[in-house]
């Protein structure tokens, strides 16, 4: 099996090449091919790739690419994991709207639509060329904003396409330690969009132990939230560590005017994390990738790809088309809940009723989304500034003007339109 990774020079990379080592009975990848634009990234993370495989007794064969028709070709999966402009885009994506007193965030808010404006042309340039090489394969969109891009995705006619992201995995894995247990005793009652996304039911081998949590553990359920322990038992659900952007908003904004932002630790990281990968005596992911994000990312990754290929009708937490599943939605968004796995379709599961506390939130940003995507389709000084005014953590007419300005003047390299 041939499994190919967009954007292979980026840091996560070796996440998955640990995963394939760690689980090599989960998908038989004989060929791993690597893309990426940048020759001297993509050849770094080649050699670390190959050293990895090598010392975990892996038969797979590396091959890099700099055009995708020859990378896609052939592939049964094609996992893209794209950032536009770099680490140094998102240092400005969470800065910028400090300076009106907004949320700093690359996946929500204002830097969540800049991110959405460079990133969303560029993925549906790369699936365009990815499909006239490989009609059949599956994409695996692990892009962030990942609802925007998988919606894009969907919405220009690309079928088999699938948006990932671990937040479920983490969960799952939390309160499992909590409870001392295996995480594949856990499945969640997850619902909402990505990165906006609350745990309604955790199932132990099937019994809702949740309201069980929350009454006696809920000081280890509630930083991986980012909230208050007794906030999380009033809500009586979990909600996602992005809701805490919401819900305490204000707060977030004062500790990073004082203290600054991820971006700028994550920047530092990404500098060590090369320089490791550079050292030819590494040969295992480093144990400062756990400081990057993503945690859970190969497993979740490596999860759904084996699911596809084998078609097992197993239960995975995805990106996928809204149909009916969520009523108070269009049925063209994407939604973030659990979904059915097939050889040729990922189909949601029913999902119980959503009280109006999380249903109101949900459908303000999925109308925001829906705004954002025809910015980032179309371009528009106007467009960019009716999604600002729509966000929920914006929504004043003056501040969305301002940081209307700042995003385009930010942003003028990767937007042809913005002139």
């Amino acid at each position: 099996m041939k499994l190919t990774i967009v954007g292979a020079g980026s840091t996560y990379t070796p996440e998955i090449v640990d995963g394939l080592v760690r689980m090599p009975e989960r998908l038989g990848v004989t060929e791993l091919a690597l893309h990426d634009v940048s020759t001297e990234r993509l050849d770094l993370l080649a050699a670390m790739t190959r050293r990895m495989l090598a010392a975990g007794g892996h038969p797979a064969a590396v091959t890099t690419h700099t055009d995708l028709a020859p990378a896609a070709e052939g592939a049964e999966f094609v996992l893209v994991q794209l950032r536009v402009g770099g680490q140094p885009a998102r240092l400005q994506d969470e800065t910028l709207p400090l300076r009106c007193d907004c949320l700093g965030q690359e996946t929500t808010g204002a830097g969540g639509l800049a991110k959405a404006l460079r990133t969303v042309p560029v993925m549906l340039d790369v699936v365009k060329q990815v499909r006239a090489a490989n009609p059949t394969a599956w994409v695996v969109d692990f892009t962030n904003p990942v609802g925007i891009v998988t919606r894009a995705l969907l919405q220009a006619g690309h079928e088999r396409v699938v948006g990932l992201c671990s937040a479920a995995a983490v969960f799952q894995r939390h309160f499992a330690g909590i409870l001392g247990v295996e995480p594949d005793r856990i499945a969640l009652d997850h619902v909402g969009l990505n990165h906006l996304t609350w745990e309604r039911r955790v199932l132990l081998d099937g019994e809702d132990v949740l309201p069980r949590l929350l009454d006696e553990e809920a000081d280890r359920v509630a930083p991986a939230t980012g909230l208050p322990a007794q906030l999380v038992r009033r809500l009586g659900t979990v909600p996602s560590y992005y809701l805490h952007y919401y819900y305490a908003h204000d707060e977030v904004v004062a500790t990073q005017q004082e203290q600054g932002v991820r971006a700028q630790e994550v920047m530092e990281i990404e500098r060590e994390l090369l320089a490791q990968y550079a050292d030819e005596r590494v040969t295992g992911k480093p144990e400062l990738l756990s400081r990057r994000g993503g945690a859970s990312y190969s497993e979740a990754a490596l999860d759904l790809m084996a699911s596809l290929h084998a078609g097992d009708g197993r239960t995975h937490i995805l990106n996928v088309r809204n149909g009916r599943t969520l009523p108070f939605l269009p049925e063209d968004s994407v939604i973030e809940v659990p979904a059915t796995v097939t050889r040729e379709e990922v189909v949601p599961l029913a999902a119980e009723p959503v009280e109006p506390l999380l249903a109101g939130l949900i459908a303000h940003v999925t109308g925001y989304e829906r705004l954002a995507l025809e910015a980032a389709v179309h371009g528009g000084r106007d467009r960019v500034f009716r999604a600002l005014l729509a966000h929920p953590l914006i929504g004043q007419h003056a501040v969305a003007d301002r940081l209307t300005d700042l995003l385009l003047a930010a942003n003028r390299a990767y937007l042809p339109w913005a002139g």
